[in-house]
């Protein structure tokens, strides 16, 4: 069972005594990341925003028949922003949700190994879509919700290579059952779209959005 208790911690950037990175932002509203990506924790920490993890929010709610990939990754996306912007007034809360689908098929993450193997034969020789949706809840009560879908093509890669990838226990968190960012790189013949949706955040819109409501400024302002 998970538990979904409320855990709250700083960056490690923002830990006292230890300084936020240089980067090209900064912010002028505490920022809160509603999730416990390491991916997504490192796209905010390059950008030189300091904030805390809020880790286990909302569940995530299961699909709805027929859903759209994009529809369900909003929603969920939305949910997990509500529950946290709710404990945190004055904060400016991030959370996001990442869907695999393949012909409309959401594909979560594996069951085991076996089920990796499975996910990614289906993806192999293939092109699918990730779909990353992001919300972004201010501190006025309003929120702005946005997804983005990147198209990837997978070589033919042989069962005895996917089989050798899901030892490596990459895959076992992934929806989708492969990570881009890291060992599975190899999976990725090519990719139409932002590289950073399909690690799990649609960095370039999601920067816009907080420029465009005063919650970061350029670091040389």
């Amino acid at each position: 069972m998970t538990d979904h208790t409320p855990q709250t911690q700083p960056y490690p950037a923002d830990i006292p005594g230890v300084a936020t990175p240089a980067g090209p932002f900064r912010a002028l509203l505490p920022v809160v990341l509603a999730s416990g990506s390491p991916r997504r924790r490192e796209f905010l920490h390059s950008l030189g925003l300091p904030f805390e993890v809020y880790g286990n929010g909302a569940a995530e709610p299961e699909p709805r028949p027929s859903e759209a990939p994009s529809a369900y990754a909003r929603r969920a996306a939305a949910a997990k922003a509500a529950s946290v912007a709710a404990t945190r007034p004055g904060c400016v809360v991030i959370a996001a949700d990442t869907v695999v689908a393949l012909h409309g098929e959401i594909m979560g993450k594996p069951r085991d190994r076996m089920d990796a193997v499975r996910m990614l034969s289906r993806l192999a020789g293939h092109t699918h879509d990730v779909v990353s949706a992001c919300c972004v809840a201010l501190p006025d009560g309003s929120s702005e919700i946005f997804h983005a879908v990147t198209r990837v093509t997978m070589w033919d890669v042989p069962t005895t290579a996917l089989a050798a990838y899901a030892a490596t226990g990459e895959p076992d968190d992934k929806a989708g059952a492969y990570g881009i960012q890291g060992v599975g790189a190899f999976l990725v013949e090519s990719i139409a779209g932002s590289w950073s949706n399909v690690v799990g955040l649609p960095v370039a819109e999601l920067v816009r959005l907080l420029l465009h409501h005063g919650c970061i400024e350029p670091a040389g302002e």
